[in-house]
């Protein structure tokens, strides 16, 4: 994990600084995702970068707590936060492995634009199954670079062998549904707004 932190750490201050490449997917992504949160809702987010997800959402929900392997990213989410008079959001640097959170503690986890950097996407899925209540909900937005037509999924695999770049994981949308079921998951909501962009899913634990 350090040469992965290492590496976002490098470029935490310019990747905070793009704009988000498609705002009207963005925000139909926020839209979708606060009609699953309620003002009792405990929201986890692993992978959670900058925090501009988290922060949006914190003022609908209880609480929040939002983690990133990248101290440098969390040093910009802080600071972000306290600009918008967040207070029910919390920081900490680790993976979703080191997090000390009861099993069934969270109504909702949120994985955006993360699965895809794992090691082991299946092991993740399965501890946010049992990171959640009965009845939670996963969300996640995961690039499926396996449906690509393009030639980076052939070179995607390499990456995991260039310490200074961070692991890329090729699977496609199907691969993706059956990692979710298979952990026990209902998908009740998916989406994809183009080829080549990433896959919306809204999974829910069974009660």
């Amino acid at each position: 994990m350090a040469s992965q932190s290492k590496f976002w750490d490098r470029i935490a201050q310019r990747y905070s600084k793009q704009p988000v490449a498609d705002e009207w997917s963005y925000q139909k992504k926020l839209a979708v995702t606060r009609e699953f949160l309620t003002p009792e809702s405990s929201v986890l987010e692993f992978g959670c970068g900058t925090g501009t997800t988290a922060i949006t959402h914190a003022p609908a929900v209880k609480e929040v707590m939002a983690i990133d392997i990248s101290a440098k990213m969390l040093e910009i989410a802080q600071g972000k936060a306290r600009a918008a008079g967040v207070e029910n959001i919390r920081f900490k640097q680790c993976g979703l492995s080191e997090l000390h959170s009861g099993d069934e503690r969270w109504d909702v986890v949120l994985g955006m634009s993360i699965l895809h950097l794992l090691d082991d996407k299946d092991e993740e899925i399965r501890r946010v199954f049992r990171l959640l209540k009965p009845g939670g909900v996963f969300v996640t937005s995961t690039a499926c670079i396996g449906d690509f037509s393009s030639w980076f999924k052939y070179i995607a695999p390499l990456f995991r062998w260039l310490p200074f770049l961070p692991n890329v994981a090729v699977f496609s949308e199907p691969d993706l549904k059956e990692s979710l079921t298979a952990a026990g998951f209902t998908i009740e909501y998916d989406w994809r707004p183009g080829k080549n962009k990433a896959v919306f899913i809204v999974a829910r634990k069974p009660r």
